[in-house]
């Protein structure tokens, strides 16, 4: 073998040793909902705006990369919260989110990969007891628990979106109060419910008195009108037609002759 080949054969050997000792270090792969950052530390540092995404990748072996998980994720938590008058109560929450994907590099540089424990979980537990503060325990548990949770919804969603973190969908699971406060509450909206029913109950017989006074309005302008019609001309005229269609009969008849000034077969009588 001549010195040539004996070079290029120690160059390769030492190529392959290489790469058998820190492949590991250079060569990695990132699998579908992952994304990952780089760090240089001996040229450029952290590189905040190009984020690796999903698949094979090489780098130096000074070089790190931190790869995140980017996939939606869910916490859930149970807090103990003061109402609007200091009363104690616990409220169990669920909040789906991710970190935004092309955002990373800064989500890493300000909370690192604990970002939930030092972003997520905080900013929640801070906005569902500032929320909760603003209501009574009636309110939060019954009147406006939809309104509490939009409000708990938005304040979150604002505060992460513009630390890095999408926040999907932010859930109430349960509110629960001390027995006694929450029976309070129960009886108080169960009477309401009866106040409203009653209340709907009279005015229902209110509108029903009402046309039935309509009703006879109406009936008594009838007779006033059918009263002043029937003048004795008219009377006169309906005996003289029924007498007329009674002698047309060809059926046995008696006639009774009126006993009065006109005659006429009909008893009209006063």
């Amino acid at each position: 073998m001549n010195k040539k080949g004996l070079t290029l054969g120690v160059i390769v050997g030492v190529v392959f040793l290489v790469l058998v000792g820190f492949g590991s270090q250079i060569f990695f792969t990132l699998n579908p909902g992952e994304r990952a950052v780089m760090f240089r530390p001996y040229s450029s540092g952290l590189d905040r705006e190009n984020i690796l995404q999903p698949g094979f990748h090489f780098k130096a072996p000074w070089n790190t990369i931190s790869v995140y998980n980017v996939k939606e994720q869910k916490e859930e938590e149970r807090l103990d919260v003061l109402d609007k008058n200091g009363l104690s109560l616990n409220i169990d929450v669920s909040v789906r989110f991710n970190p935004t994907y092309d955002e990373i590099g800064y989500l890493h540089e300000r909370f690192g990969s604990n970002y939930i424990d030092q972003l997520v979980v905080p900013e929640v537990r801070s906005t569902v007891r500032q929320v909760a503060g603003r209501y009574t325990a009636e309110e939060i548990y019954s009147t406006k628990r939809s309104e509490v949770e939009k409000s708990i919804i938005e304040e979150s969603m604002k505060s992460l979106n513009k630390n890095h973190i999408e926040m999907r969908a932010l859930l109430i699971r349960s509110i629960n109060l001390p027995e006694q406060i929450k029976q309070a509450i129960e009886n108080k909206l169960k009477q309401e419910q009866e106040a409203l029913a009653y209340r709907f109950k009279l005015e229902r017989e209110k509108s029903e008195a009402e046309r039935k006074r309509i009703e006879a309005e109406g009936i008594s302008r009838y007779n006033d009108i059918i009263s002043r019609s029937l003048s004795e001309n008219v009377l006169k005229q309906r005996g003289i037609e029924a007498t007329l269609e009674l002698s047309k009969s060809s059926n046995s008849k008696v006639v009774i002759v009126g006993s009065g000034k006109d005659g006429l077969p009909l008893i009209l009588g006063n």
